[in-house]
């Protein structure tokens, strides 16, 4: 047995701030590695000690494993954790750890060999008389050759990784051969080995897996398991523990299996089993994933146990201090990922720099994050902002609170899932667990619809007023702005604002303002405010009896972000002096052209056409990488390629011109 009193974290983000917290707990110190571009992130300032990698390549910085470990030597690490992603699941890293000496917190780089890479996994599980799926894998020529096997529609996904990357459906054979080339260039780039798998889609699945730990004296256990069927574009949102799915007779035989996986392969430190389960409660063996899980946080909730702190014993040497039928569910815990993303627009992520970011004070709650209220949130990386995790007696309880919870949780600036996580709770399939891992792709539009329903029932005079209130305190005194009456030098008691809105203009009419009481005109109404509570970004008032909170925060072109009943309202006050103006980016149709624009910065990974090329409606254009997700950016009309300004491995920023269209006619039928 060898005491770990110094710990390298090969990761960033929440998972690496997670880790160092418990590490902090046990008194072991920690050791932070991060690239350039990461130099301002939670985990840099949580750690020890930090160390730079070198710019923002991946395979410069958190991919690179000989710099890992010198930085490991030269600080005096005993230990190496690798969070999860990156070299989590690479089998060299453990292998280089042992060659320096150092410890690793995870399996051995045989077992993570068999395990971590999906083709070997199954067939292990095969052999020991697990249920699976068919599959395939290969080159692409083997997988084009070898493919009617297998009846469609099939899933292609990295065989190196995990997390939903690269992954994707194919129903018809034609589509093939360019899924395969997408999934292939993903997997090279997250886990750097672009072998792909295929196997058999099954439709309307469960996705549940078990989480196990094993000991280096042949001591497995299960610690139960979590629901991860809520997922968009195969990566999952929501997680929960119990399933709400499971029988006791099916719960027990999942377990059993699981700890046999783990058992029969000699597996040690923690590791999850996942399965699919279908309609009849037939479960198959999926994967393993060879190292602490995302949703990790609701089996620590509804079990007691720390897992990273089991991680660090169980890599010491120390047998597992407790047997299988001592471990318990207790209650109910709910985790939902929180994303930069836009749901209304096929969750296209949305990095940038936040105007405000307020985490939930509420009681009885877990966050875990590796952002600050500063940060900027980057395209580098991928788009998962925290992770909001509630426990509650029973199912029903936790997910009431997690709705209130999501509620006063206030991010401005970017787009974020927030609205679509709540809304998505409250759906009846949801309460009722009449979900799939396909619930997302079918239920998306509805729940957008019913986001900006309930938006659109919030009467129009509450963000007006609750902006032009929060807006004067935060204004009062700011010599920085300027109204347009003060600039003239004239001021009146009874002033009329106009204002911006996402539904049009609107005016406000300040008829008193003896703070905290105010009586404010707005489309032929009059309203009397108390002004209650106000401080920083947070404002509170009464109009009449009614109790209302504001949020308002403001970028630098004076677009106002107000939060108000959950919802993020855009409002911009006419009579406000900017010190310049800057044109917004988006797609833009001029003089017969079509300018097509960088929705967000990334990279290019390809480019589709070329100058003089003719297109259609619809036509890929080029993918453009951002947060690790391709995005395939469309011909929005038929027309004729006139000017290509990218390349493929270019970096873009935002608004960026891509590439011009001289638009053409489209002949009449």
């Amino acid at each position: 047995m060898k005491m770990i009193r110094k710990i390298l974290v090969a990761n960033r983000g929440e998972i690496a701030v997670r880790v160092m917290k418990t590490a902090k707990k046990l008194g072991i110190r920690s050791v932070a590695v991060y690239s350039s571009i990461d130099h301002d992130s939670l985990h840099v300032y949580f750690a020890d000690e930090a160390w730079c990698l070198g710019e923002s390549e991946l395979h410069e910085t958190y991919l690179n494993i000989q710099k890992i470990l010198d930085i490991a030597v030269r600080s005096g690490c005993d230990a190496i954790h690798p969070g999860y992603g990156f070299l989590a699941e690479n089998p060299l890293f453990p292998d280089a750890c042992e060659k320096a000496g150092i410890i690793f917190i995870g399996p051995s780089g045989s077992v993570m060999q068999k395990m971590g890479n999906k083709i070997e996994a199954r067939a292990f599980a095969k052999k020991i008389d697990i249920p699976i799926t068919e599959g395939l894998t290969g080159n692409k020529e083997t997988l084009l050759k070898s493919i009617r096997k297998i009846a469609f529609p099939v899933l292609l996904k990295a065989a190196a990784g995990g997390g939903g990357k690269g992954m994707r459906v194919v129903y018809k054979e034609s589509e093939l051969p360019e899924a395969i080339d997408a999934t292939s260039r993903q997997a090279l780039a997250y886990f750097g080995d672009e072998t792909v798998y295929i196997e058999k889609f099954i439709e309307e699945p469960r996705h549940i897996e078990f989480q196990v730990l094993g000991d280096y004296f042949g001591n497995v256990i299960h610690l139960f398991e979590r629901e991860c069927s809520i997922q968009r574009r195969y990566q999952k949102i929501i997680e929960e523990s119990p399933s709400p799915t499971l029988t006791p007779e099916v719960r027990a035989a999942m377990g059993k299996a699981a700890v046999k996986i783990a058992r029969e392969i000699g597996y040690t430190n923690a590791g999850t089993i996942e399965f699919l389960v279908d309609k009849d409660l037939n479960f198959y063996f999926l994967e393993m994933n060879t190292r602490i899980q995302v949703e990790h946080p609701v089996t620590e909730l509804v079990t007691g146990f720390d897992l990273v702190e089991e991680q660090i014993h169980i890599a010491e040497g120390i047998p597992l201090g407790i047997k299988q039928e001592a471990v318990i569910q207790r209650g109910h815990a709910i985790e939902c990922r929180i994303y930069a993303e836009d749901p209304a627009k096929d969750f296209q992520p949305s990095p940038g720099k936040m105007t405000l970011y307020k985490e939930p004070e509420l009681p009885g709650i877990r966050i875990d994050t590796g952002i600050t209220a500063m940060m900027e949130i980057k395209s580098n990386f991928d788009p998962m902002i925290s992770k909001l995790i509630i426990w509650g007696i029973n199912r029903e309880d936790a997910r009431v609170k997690m709705i209130n919870t999501l509620k006063e949780y206030i991010i401005h600036g970017i787009q974020t899932n927030i609205s679509y996580l709540a809304m998505l709770l409250q759906k009846e399939e949801f309460i009722t667990n009449s979900v799939s891992t396909k619930f997302c792709d079918l239920h998306t539009p509805e729940i957008i619809k019913e986001i900006r329903r309930e938006k659109e029932q919030i009467p129009g005079y509450l963000p007006i007023i609750g902006y032009i209130l929060a807006d004067l305190q935060m204004k009062c005194p700011d010599p920085g702005k300027t109204t347009i009456w003060e600039d003239i030098g004239y001021w009146r008691n009874r002033m009329n604002i106009g204002i911006h809105t996402e539904t049009g203009e609107a005016s406000l009419t300040i008829h008193r303002s003896d703070d905290p009481l105010y009586e404010f005109e707005t489309d032929g109404e009059i309203y009397q405010v108390r002004k209650t509570f106000s401080c920083g970004n947070k404002t509170s008032f009464f109009i009449g009896t009614n109790s209302c909170t504001v949020y308002l925060s403001e970028d630098k072109k004076d677009q106002a972000f107000l939060s108000l009943e959950g919802h993020i309202f855009l409002l911009k006050r006419k009579d406000v002096l900017t010190d310049s103006i800057v044109s917004a980016g988006a797609e833009i149709m001029a003089d017969g052209e079509h300018h097509i624009l960088a929705p967000m910065p990334g990279k290019v990974i390809s480019v589709k056409v070329g100058v003089g090329d003719v297109v259609q409606k619809g036509d890929l254009l080029l993918i453009l990488e951002a947060m690790k997700m391709e995005n395939r950016l469309i011909s929005p009309g038929m027309a004729r390629i006139t000017k290509v300004n990218v390349a493929a491995n270019d970096r873009v920023e935002s608004s960026m011109q891509l590439m011009i269209l001289e638009k053409i006619d489209e002949p009449e039928t």
